[in-house]
C-alpha cells in the first residue's frame, strides 16, 4: 500500500494533532485505526513498526516516523506549499518549537494526567492534578499575553496550534471552564472559527472523550506494562 499511512486512535490528542495538520495541508493518506482497547499497539506486530508501542506513527512510502511533534515537523517541512505552518526564519521557528515543547512537557502532560488518565486507567481525578492543569493554563495564558498574537506562535496558525488545540479539547470534553484564562479561551475559539474543517476532525475526538468520561470504557483486555488497567464492575 504505497503513499502516506497514519496509525491512529480516534480520540488520541497526539494523533488528532497530526490529522489536523494533514487536513490543513490537504494531503491524501490512509488512516489505519489501531485497537487501543484491545492492546493492539502493545503487540509485537505493531512494535515492528514502532518499537515505542505508541501512537501516532506514520509510514511515508517506507519512511517510518513516530512522535507527533516529529511527525508534524516532518510533514510541514516536506509537504507545505509555504512555511507559514512551520516558519523557516530562526526566531519564528524557535517560538513554534518552544510551544511544541511546552505542550509536551507541561500543557498536554498536565491536562492528560487530569483528564485522560482517570478515563482510560485506574486513576482518580485528583486536586493535585487539577492544580497542575491550572498551572499549565496560567502559563499558556501568559505566553499568549506576552506574544500578543492571534495564535500560539504568531498571527497565523502553525503546527504548534494543532498540538495545543487537541490538548485543550480534552478540557472541553469534561466541561472545564476556561473563564479564568481569557486569552486561552479566545485563542481556542479563534482556531475553531478560522479552521472549521480541521476542528470538525478534533471535535469527533473530543466528543468521544466526553462519552468515555461519562461512561468509562472497560479495558480489561488491555495489559499495559505501566498503567493499572481499568476494569468496569
Amino acid at each position: 500500500m504505497p503513499g502516506l499511512k497514519l496509525y491512529s486512535v480516534s480520540d488520541s490528542p497526539p494523533t488528532l494533532s497530526v490529522r489536523l495538520a494533514l487536513k490543513v495541508l490537504d494531503l491524501e493518506y490512509t488512516l489505519i485505526d489501531v485497537d487501543f482497547a484491545g492492546g493492539e499497539h502493545l503487540k509485537e506486530e505493531y512494535a515492528k513498526i514502532n518499537p515505542q508501542k505508541e501512537i501516532p506513527c506514520i509510514d511515508d512510502d517506507g519512511f517510518i516516523l513516530s512522535e507527533s511533534i516529529a511527525i508534524l515537523q516532518y510533514i510541514a517541512d516536506k509537504y507545505s506549499k509555504n512555511d507559514s505552518l512551520y516558519p523557516k526564519k530562526l526566531y519564528q521557528r524557535a517560538i513554534v518549537n518552544h510551544r511544541l515543547a511546552f505542550n509536551l512537557s507541561t500543557y498536554y502532560k498536565n491536562i492528560s494526567e487530569y483528564v485522560m488518565a482517570p478515563i482510560f486507567f485506574a486513576y482518580e481525578r485528583t486536586s493535585i492534578a487539577l492544580k497542575k492543569t491550572n498551572l499549565a493554563l496560567s502559563v499558556f495564558n501568559t505566553l499568549l499575553q506576552r506574544q500578543g498574537t492571534k495564535f500560539a506562535a504568531g498571527d497565523e496558525v502553525t503546527i504548534a496550534d494543532f498540538s495545543l488545540v487537541t490538548a485543550t479539547m480534552c478540557l472541553e470534553a469534561i466541561n472545564f471552564d476556561l473563564g479564568q484564562y481569557p486569552l486561552v479561551k479566545k485563542w481556542y475559539s479563534d482556531f475553531k472559527q478560522q479552521l472549521p474543517l480541521a476542528w470538525d476532525i478534533a471535535e469527533v475526538g473530543m466528543l468521544e472523550i466526553r462519552e468515555f468520561d461519562r461512561n468509562p470504557p472497560d479495558l480489561s483486555a488491555l495489559e499495559h506494562p505501566i498503567h493499572p488497567t481499568r476494569k468496569n464492575k
